[in-house]
């Protein structure tokens, strides 16, 4: 089978349920290319890149990692040999904004006029924060991918030319509308393109739980997200319909109306949901506390194939509600001004008899765990003892941290944590300490 044909295939039993995003995921790199319409090719990857032909060059929206960038642009010169007029960003996430280099250089080689790149105005300000904070952003990074090479990229490709709310272009007789969100990033762009009815979305969907509230990232946006997915939804109320195919920033497409509509919709509700559940206990005086462990998204919701927590949770969204509206205090008075974690776990280890007393009962909790299977993670909460013991066990580590007996049990209860857990940011950090015990 043609490889375009097995992009959409995969895409048409990821929407069926007969397979999941827990195996295909939808940051996993991935080959091949969908021509989805007339002179519109899809090619998945790390960061997908969406290509449309027109008679003065090719516009891309979004251009793939600095890993990925040669495989893409090899890809589409099967599909086009026409150079490249416009690259839009998405957003300035890295594995969406390095694949401009590659197209630059064939430019040069040929002679031919440069391409430009076009981005939201908030999107500079995003590259010189990365450059600043590149230690911090290399460490996380490695942290939730488990990639210990990973190194923070210090040099980007800034756009040419930058737009405020919205933007229409004209490359070669073919629109394309940009309009500006709110959602992953402050600089979000998605693209309607009216001719093909196509909406490039960037990772305002990423067939999963939307990346709301990544824990070690800046803040996030999720009444905002919900509003820009209910903007596309407004384009069906257009004399010429809405969009037939959503193309994202991660995973693969959607087709057909229907589909559209109901991914577009379905996300929306879910972050309202959280958003309004999280905003009604922050207005009744509850702690943060209160509101991980009690906001639990629709259940129907969870349900869909495209709405799976392997990547970001809906308990991390919560937080990010908590932190937008209500600032980083979690309510608790004891942690407005708090004992270092070292001091409390030596006070809790000696009041236990020992940080191996610790260890032990942590130890004793996930063996109990895994006979019980209540360590199996859920959405929102998971009330099982899997958490106290990682609780128990990081604070006899804190307390003892050269004692071989408890590093090996840390080891072990966060190794099992990362086993149980179904997000990509959860099995990172459970990971890493794992391997840091």
């Amino acid at each position: 089978m043609p490889e375009h044909e097995d992009a959409l295939a995969v895409a048409d039993r990821l929407w069926r349920g007969e397979t999941s995003t827990s195996r295909v995921h939808p940051l996993r790199p991935a080959t091949g290319m969908a021509e989805v319409a007339d002179g519109i090719a899809f090619v998945p990857s790390s960061g997908n890149v969406s290509a449309v032909d027109t008679d003065d060059g090719l516009l891309l929206v979004d251009t793939g990692s600095a890993l990925a960038a040669q495989q893409i642009h090899a890809t589409l010169r099967t599909w086009s040999p026409r150079r490249l007029h416009t690259a839009i960003y998405s957003h300035g996430h890295i594995d969406h904004v390095f694949g401009v280099p590659v197209w630059e250089a064939e430019s040069a080689e040929h002679g031919w006029l440069p391409p430009q790149v076009v981005a939201h105005e908030a999107l500079p300000a995003r590259f010189d924060r990365y450059i600043r904070t590149a230690g911090y952003n290399g460490i996380i990074n490695r942290r939730q991918f488990n990639i210990d090479s990973l190194e923070w990229p210090t040099e980007y490709r800034y756009p040419d030319r930058t737009y405020s709310d919205r933007l229409d272009l004209d490359i070669g007789g073919r629109p394309a509308l940009l309009h500006h969100a709110r959602g992953e990033t402050d600089d979000h762009t998605w693209t309607w393109l009216p001719d093909q009815r196509v909406l490039c979305c960037g990772d305002l969907f990423i067939w999963a739980s939307p990346n709301a509230g990544n824990p070690q990232k800046v803040q996030r946006y999720p009444l905002e997200w919900a509003d820009a997915l209910r903007r596309m939804l407004a384009l069906y109320e257009l004399p010429e319909g809405g969009p037939e195919v959503l193309l994202p920033g991660h995973g693969y497409p959607v087709i057909g109306e229907d589909r559209v509509r109901q991914a577009l919709g379905d996300t929306a509700e879910l972050l309202e949901s959280l958003v309004d559940q999280t905003l009604d206990l922050m207005n009744r005086g509850a702690r943060l506390d209160e509101a991980i462990h009690t906001v639990s998204p629709p259940a129907r919701l969870m349900e869909r194939p495209y709405l799976q927590p392997v990547y970001d949770e809906p308990e991390f969204i919560v937080r990010a509600v908590w932190r937008l509206y209500g600032g980083w205090w979690d309510g608790n008075p004891a942690t407005l001004k708090p004992a270092s974690e070292r001091a409390l776990a030596l006070e809790l280890a000696d009041l236990a008899g020992g940080a191996g007393a610790l260890a032990d009962r942590a130890l004793a909790l996930v063996e109990a765990s895994s006979t019980t299977g209540s360590h199996r993670a859920a959405p929102v909460t998971d009330d099982g003892p899997m958490r106290l013991a990682a609780h128990l066990a990081e604070l006899a580590w804190l307390a003892a941290p050269d004692d071989p007996g408890v590093r090996e049990v840390r080891g072990a209860v966060f190794t099992a944590r990362a086993e149980a857990a179904s997000s990509t940011m959860a099995r990172g950090v459970f990971s890493w300490a794992a391997r840091e015990s």
